[in-house]
């Protein structure tokens, strides 16, 4: 009859051992699956921000043909528009600082 209770005890510590790594399992599993998805916001925000200096990039090459052109309002609203973006950063940073 002891001997039928030792081999319980040892199953039961046995089991016991599996439950944990299963449990440790599902943990690593899970922190993959969060990296990977991390990994998709990384690559969408790298895509954003690629795309977003091509944008700007085409914007310049437009706004250095406008003024090349040698029209002067077209002079004075390039200016109007990099002054005003100056002082909305300018006041934007003074507020969060």
């Amino acid at each position: 009859m002891s001997e039928a209770y030792e081999r319980e005890r040892q199953n039961n510590s046995r089991l016991d051992e599996l439950s944990a790594k299963v449990s440790a399992l599902r943990g690593v599993t899970i922190d993959i699956y969060d990296n990977a998805r991390a990994q998709d916001v990384i690559d969408s925000t790298s895509e954003t921000f690629s795309s977003m200096g091509s944008q700007m990039k085409g914007s310049a090459t437009r706004l250095t043909r406008m003024a090349a052109s040698g029209n002067k309002i077209a002079i004075l609203k390039l200016s109007a528009i990099i002054i005003a973006l100056f002082l909305v950063l300018y006041y934007g940073l003074k507020l969060v600082y």
